[in-house]
């Protein structure tokens, strides 16, 4: 029960520091954030951050990579409402324009590229958690709907690419112009996601 119960506390406690830092770097900046900031928003002390995180490069790691699955489960829980592919793809565009462009979302790739440019582990770890996840899901989406006789022009490799391409251009653009001079209109979006599925030779209906 002992152990239970410490294991427990570390648990909310870790909770606490993670959303205290992720606040932090993104209210004033990953450089500007220090561990005492973070200690002073979150209680507890520093120790325990070394003890649970190692150093703020560690506590980085945890902020970044805590949802780095969210766009895998988007994925699945599009797929899982049902639908045509258009319906599921357009769907899915909602959701994962939603993801990508939430403010606390683009603020954290501005310090993921920044660290990225003196860290190559750290981009490569990004990378194969996030958007190498999110496009293997779209793949067996693809995959699965080749499978039903589904039709459909490139192999699904390609189309998961591409449709993956359409959210991470405007992250990245948001992301390096603080969002100037793009317009993310449901207009637009609906545009783009048809002439994907026009493209790919998906079916309208």
């Amino acid at each position: 029960m002992i152990e239970h119960d410490e294991f427990c506390r570390l648990d909310r406690r870790k909770r606490a520091v993670v959303e205290a830092a992720r606040t932090l770097f993104v209210e004033q900046g990953f450089e500007r954030t220090t561990l005492g900031d973070i200690v002073d928003r979150a209680g507890g002390s520093l120790a325990t951050i070394y003890k649970l995180f190692g150093n703020k490069d560690g506590l980085l790691e945890a902020v970044v990579f805590e949802k780095a699955s969210s766009g895998e489960t988007l994925i699945l829980d599009a797929v899982r409402q049902g639908g045509s592919p258009a319906t599921i793809l357009h769907r899915l565009s909602e959701q994962l324009r939603a993801h990508f462009l939430d403010p606390e979302v683009v603020s954290l790739v501005r310090i993921v590229i920044a660290r990225s440019i003196n860290d190559r582990d750290f981009a490569r770890l990004f990378f194969e958690r996030t958007a190498t996840r999110t496009r293997t899901s779209l793949e067996r989406m693809f995959v699965s709907w080749l499978d039903r006789g589904v039709e459909m022009n490139g192999d699904p490799a390609m189309l998961a690419e591409m449709f993956l391409g359409l959210f991470v251009s405007d992250v990245h653009a948001a992301a390096i112009s603080h969002g100037i001079g793009v317009e993310h209109s449901h207009e637009r979006l609906r545009a783009r996601t048809d002439f994907f599925i026009a493209g790919a030779g998906l079916p309208r209906h």
